[in-house]
């Protein structure tokens, strides 16, 4: 016996599948694998969205997946420079201002391209100098400290 939600589920993949087919079908329901009474519902590797028949359309799919695509690099390398310059900045480096000036650099060039916001931009700006000023603080209090004794 299976819980109502199981049985919820099963009839909403029962629906989207249209008919389940007959023994040893596979049949494409859904995203994710589901079991149906012994049978396996997969989604096919090949299988798309509906495309547009429009010449214009089908041009401006193509150039939204190139920009999706330039943008998640993007999105990507400022979130790697972010965290490298929290590390340096929590670490103590050397290269800490290298780092903060990298990660600044990415961040102003992403507002700009409009990949992220500009207040977006601003604000994680603001966390990273808040947090390297107080890193930069405590690692002074520190080295205060042990100069004393």
């Amino acid at each position: 016996d299976l819980p109502w939600s199981m049985w919820a589920t099963i009839d909403r993949l029962r629906i989207l599948s249209g008919v389940v087919g007959g023994e040893g079908s596979v049949v494409i329901v859904s995203r994710l694998p589901v079991s149906l009474n012994g049978q396996r519902l997969v989604k096919a590797a090949n299988l798309q969205d509906p495309v547009a028949n429009i010449k214009s359309q089908i041009k401006r799919i193509g150039t939204n997946e190139k920009r999706r695509l330039r943008n998640k690099a993007a999105k990507s390398e400022v979130k790697t420079r972010i965290k490298t310059a929290f590390v340096a900045a929590e670490g103590g480096a050397e290269a800490e201002p290298d780092e903060l000036r990298l990660a600044v650099k990415k961040l102003d060039k992403a507002a700009a391209r409009g990949i992220i916001h500009r207040n977006q931009a601003a604000n994680r700006k603001s966390a990273l100098m808040r947090f390297a000023a107080r890193s930069a603080a405590a690692t002074a209090a520190v080295s205060e400290v042990e100069a004393a004794s």
